[in-house]
């Protein structure tokens, strides 16, 4: 390692490069058990048959626990949208094929998306009041069971493209096997907090591709805020508590 790049920092990692690898050096306070869980929910995503960067090892480092997975060269999705901004319908198209083929393949061995997204929502006691946990607890128990592998933080940012034009996804830490349209709302809210339109776009693209309605979709964005609302930003609380009202979204 010693020559690795540092290339991201963030609260509680920082991310090298070191030839081959990319390594993520996390904080001591993430703890070790969270560590092993992102390595192993990565391993299980491999199991499904969707190709991505294969974690190597879990290792002790700079004093805290350490991922190394392969290293893919390339651009994120959101660096290609940014520079060519006049072909972003085209790259958002292309960004929607390569969530609907995720969603085609099966982790059978990942955490469930509504017992995640419970315990979540279970956790906010200090943001929403009981009646609010409640409803939306009641609407995410209707709401249909199925298996897919659901990435959980699916955004542009995540998808590299290598110069050959493969896609690859990174950053599995909150893969699940659910429903495909729980995962959409999670995307939609992340595409909303910057740009409505690209969002609106994205939403429109995903649904025409998937024969989805925009109104099933949309019965999953309180579920889908109230989780976000765990990530404690305060930039984001006002936005998210908006869309976590049920009332609002009958």
């Amino acid at each position: 390692m010693s020559k690795k790049e540092l290339i991201v920092t963030r609260s509680y990692k920082k991310v090298y490069r070191d030839g081959d690898r990319i390594v993520k050096v996390f904080t001591p306070e993430h703890g070790k058990a969270n560590v092993f869980n992102e390595a192993l929910c990565q391993a299980r995503v491999e199991e499904s048959g969707f190709e991505i960067p294969k974690v190597l090892e879990v290792t002790q480092m700079d004093g805290g626990w350490a991922i190394a997975v392969e290293y893919v060269e390339g651009k994120t999705m959101e660096q290609i949208m940014q520079e060519d901004p006049a072909h972003l319908e085209q790259h958002m198209e292309e960004f929607v094929d390569v969530q609907l083929a995720m969603h085609a393949k099966k982790a059978p061995r990942l955490t469930s998306q509504k017992d995640k997204f419970a315990r979540k929502i279970n956790s906010l006691k200090d943001v929403l009041d009981a009646t609010a946990r409640y409803e939306l607890c009641t609407r995410l128990d209707s709401m249909p069971n199925h298996t897919k592998l659901c990435h959980g933080d699916f955004n542009p940012s995540n998808v590299i493209v290598s110069p050959d034009g493969k896609k690859w996804v990174v950053d599995w830490a909150h893969a699940t096997q659910g429903n495909a349209s729980g995962d959409t709302a999670i995307t939609y809210l992340e595409f909303a907090l910057k740009d409505k339109k690209m969002a609106d776009l994205y939403l429109d693209l995903f649904c025409r591709k998937s024969d989805t309605a925009k109104q099933y979709v949309q019965k999953w964005m309180p579920i889908a805020a109230a989780a976000q609302l765990t990530k404690g930003v305060p930039e984001e609380r006002e936005f998210l508590l908006h869309w976590a009202d049920i009332i609002d979204f009958q």
